[in-house]
């Protein structure tokens, strides 16, 4: 029987990415209280958060810190804006502590509330920066197939989610997608270090098509997230970069996953030797303890909104909001002065990746395994030396998702991948707990699936 706080939500909660009367049937799983890497919830079940709540608990659960730099803040300053030529000590500070750790020349900073607002944030600036050079008609956006950048109308146009796409259009115009570099899944015969180049080089023969002189700029995660952890060839990022300078197209990253140590570099693009001209962020950067979003913008573009002499007309009620502000300082602080990024590139990512593959990479339904620092996708297939996929009628991930949920873990389904992400500051011991309840999951996936007919 559903517990009052189910019932409650059936009756008025519209959750996101969900089937809503399939979850009113069921009632939605309520998280009381949370402390490190677990959740417990309103039946007393303890669970290890594999996937950093939302890809962006990066410092654990329970850090006291943070809400008492939040509570002191909100009775000194609870809000204002930053229109009209205002500003405050949080956000004029956070501006200054991200540019200290970001990439390049990236030294100026747009707040925003969310992931999503900070790539449509980057749509525009890429479009504006164009006009203000006196060249409007570059304003095609490039990004890529199975691609996610949000769930907002820009963020799904240049997202190349096709379930997403299917709804709420018509999408937003002169968007092109291009292959994405899914060397397993996609890449044949070809060694890694090939497909890298060929999928890197669709995004030239993408130029060419439209013409180069109507393009603005190429958006892409340094590892493709929601999409199932593509990891990318090593030879895929240099070639990108080539010909974004070739044809002098804008190169943004979008790190709102990859940013703030989850690859074990302050950012993905820093793992992967980018030099974008913008980048975005959000989760890790409050470690999702309150909403936040900035843009890192390079001296090129910076420099021409500057002497361009006109306002940029965008900007949100909750840009540089001084708690939230206040909190991602905080947060940046504690992973300075703890050694969070260090950790994750030199003790527990690598840590994580060989305990994740001496856990899995022999079991039955593994097909491959990517990932880097702490964030990885395993692949499930029915037949692991052929790369046979299951038949369209077993859906494996949500099989596997849910033994997961019901056995103490959070491990994210997409499609037939399987994904973790978990908090920064996991101990060995607690990658050892995941691993193996990953394992029994993993058998009693196996168990279900055979139950129905398929044979492994």
């Amino acid at each position: 029987m559903a517990s009052p706080l189910q019932q409650l939500d059936a009756k008025h909660h519209l959750h996101p990415f969900t089937n809503t009367g399939s979850l009113n049937n069921k009632g939605a799983r309520v998280i009381t209280k949370a402390d490190g890497v677990y959740l417990w919830d309103e039946q007393g079940n303890k669970i290890i958060d594999g996937m950093a709540g939302l890809w962006c608990v990066n410092l654990g659960y329970g850090r006291k810190e943070l809400a008492d730099v939040a509570y002191q803040q909100m009775n000194e300053l609870p809000y204002y804006n930053t229109f009209f030529q205002t500003t405050h000590g949080p956000a004029a500070k956070l501006a200054e502590a991200i540019a200290s750790v970001t990439p390049g020349d990236l030294n100026r900073i747009f707040f925003a509330g969310s992931g999503s607002e900070a790539i449509d944030t980057l749509m525009r600036l890429a479009r504006h920066y164009w006009a203000i050079q006196g060249k409007p008609y570059r304003n095609i956006l490039i990004a890529r197939e199975n691609a996610y950048h949000g769930s907002t109308l820009g963020g799904t146009s240049l997202g190349g989610m096709s379930g997403m796409h299917k709804q709420g259009g018509p999408l937003i115009p002169n968007i092109a997608h291009i292959r994405q570099p899914y060397w397993y899944g996609e890449g044949g015969d070809l060694s890694e270090e090939e497909f890298g180049l060929q999928a890197a080089q669709a995004l030239e023969e993408k130029i060419l098509e439209v013409g180069p002189d109507n393009v603005a700029a190429f958006f892409g995660e340094p590892i493709q997230g929601a999409g199932g952890v593509i990891v990318p060839p090593s030879t895929y990022w240099p070639e990108i970069q080539r010909i974004c300078r070739k044809y002098d197209i804008l190169l943004v990253a979008d790190e709102v996953i990859c940013g703030f140590g989850r690859t074990g570099n302050w950012f993905g693009s820093q793992t992967y030797g980018i030099e974008p001209d913008m980048m975005s962020m959000a989760k890790g950067l409050s470690s999702g303890y309150v909403p936040i979003a900035a843009v890192a913008v390079g001296d090129r573009v910076a420099n021409a909104l500057a002497a361009h002499d006109e306002d940029f007309n965008h900007g949100y009620t909750y840009s540089g909001h001084p708690v939230a502000a206040a909190v991602a300082l905080k947060t940046i602080d504690i992973m300075k002065d703890e050694g969070i990024v260090e950790r994750v590139g030199n003790d527990i990512g690598p840590y994580f990746q060989k305990t994740l593959r001496e856990s899995l990479a022999d079991h039955p339904l593994v097909g491959h395994i990517d990932g880097i620092g702490l964030v990885a996708g395993v692949a499930l297939m029915m037949d692991k030396a052929s790369k046979t996929p299951f038949p369209s009628h077993v859906d494996i991930g949500t099989i596997c998702r849910d033994h997961c949920f019901n056995n103490g873990l959070i491990m994210r389904a997409t499609g037939t991948r399987m994904l973790l992400s978990p908090p920064l500051v996991i101990s060995h011991e607690e990658v050892n707990e995941m691993c193996e309840k990953a394992r029994h999951c993993f058998d009693l996936t196996l168990e279900s699936v055979r139950k129905l007919g398929v044979e492994i």
